[in-house]
């Protein structure tokens, strides 16, 4: 496996990152557990989670992903092996909400019992705090990296201008600066991230880390009618906005291109992500190991120049 660099950092990661949203809620611990291993005798080594997931089940606390990956590290004993990466600022109830720094070091201790590890290798502002400075947020993950508890600071959900901001005032003040970014990114949401996220992140070097790569399971192919989408927990929801003549039109190009590379449509979209420069890790997930297999055959497809067109024209905003 070619490890990527992650930004300006010391970490490689792969060229593939495993969403860890779905342990806890649609995959059980113990498959989580068969999940995890796969995916590193597969030969990757980069995991996403979040200390809010998975908050939004009834009954959930937050917290439940990053319990399962401890129990998992603490079992067998893989620590060395993989790159974990949390985030901190989604609300957790009871006013845990923010980037403010007595906030974040809370919540690295929560995330550390959790994943029952010392230190944190990419610790990632879920999304921006317009109410704390960037100033002071950046300063108490600098305390955080002196102090051994986490290796490396990302972003995820920001603007161009605040990530441009935050950049500057890292430089400013001589603190360690976002070395990644996690924005919502795929072949059906281009438009946010191109034009303005794509080329700051190019020209500062900075890793992207994209989710919803496979747009909640929808370029898979398995959402082609409302009626699909009513069938899982994901479709409710998300899939339903994609559900439209454009999205169709991707689907179709999808198709295609799977039909000549003798693949399914998600491995192409994966595929199509992993063709474009800016990017250094889409993340993607998996509930069985069938799904797993699929995603680590999309890292090995290479797709045509008349490929990369074809699904090029069929996205093409409107």
């Amino acid at each position: 496996m070619n490890l990527r660099p992650l930004g300006r950092s010391a970490l490689r990661v792969s060229p593939l990152c495993f969403g860890g949203n779905v342990f806890g809620w649609t995959a059980d611990e113990r498959t989580s557990f068969s999940l995890l291993d796969a995916w590193l005798d597969a030969g990757f080594n980069f995991i996403d989670t979040a200390d809010v997931y998975s908050r939004w089940v009834p009954g959930h606390a937050g917290g439940e992903s990053e319990t399962i990956i401890g129990k998992w590290l603490k079992a067998g004993g893989r620590r060395s092996q993989v790159v974990i990466a949390t985030k901190v600022g989604m609300d957790m109830g009871e006013g845990r909400i923010g980037l403010a720094p007595q906030r974040i070091r809370q919540a690295v201790e929560d995330s550390l019992r959790r994943l029952q590890v010392d230190c944190i290798d990419l610790y990632q502002a879920h999304k921006d705090d317009e109410a704390t400075p960037l100033e002071a947020t950046l300063e108490a993950f600098a305390q955080l990296i002196e102090q051994g508890k986490v290796r490396t600071i990302g972003a995820s959900n920001y603007s161009a201008p605040r990530l441009a901001q935050a950049l500057d005032t890292s430089k400013r003040l001589g603190l360690p600066r976002y070395e990644s970014l996690q924005p919502l990114y795929n072949l059906n949401d281009r438009a946010g991230f191109e034009a303005e996220l794509a080329p700051l992140c190019q020209k500062e070097s900075i890793a992207v880390i994209n989710f919803y790569a496979l747009a909640a399971g929808f370029l898979t192919g398995k959402y082609r009618t409302p009626e699909d989408a009513g069938k899982s927990a994901r479709g409710k929801g998300t899939v339903q906005k994609y559900l439209n003549p454009r999205g169709l039109r991707i689907l179709a190009a999808l198709d295609a291109v799977a039909k000549r590379q003798s693949c399914k449509p998600g491995q192409v979209a994966i595929a199509w992500l992993l063709a474009q420069p800016a990017v250094t890790s889409p993340i993607a997930s998996a509930t069985s190991l069938q799904q797993l297999e699929e995603l680590v055959r999309a890292v090995r497809l290479a797709l045509t120049p008349e490929d990369l067109a074809e699904l090029d024209r069929a996205s093409r905003e409107a």
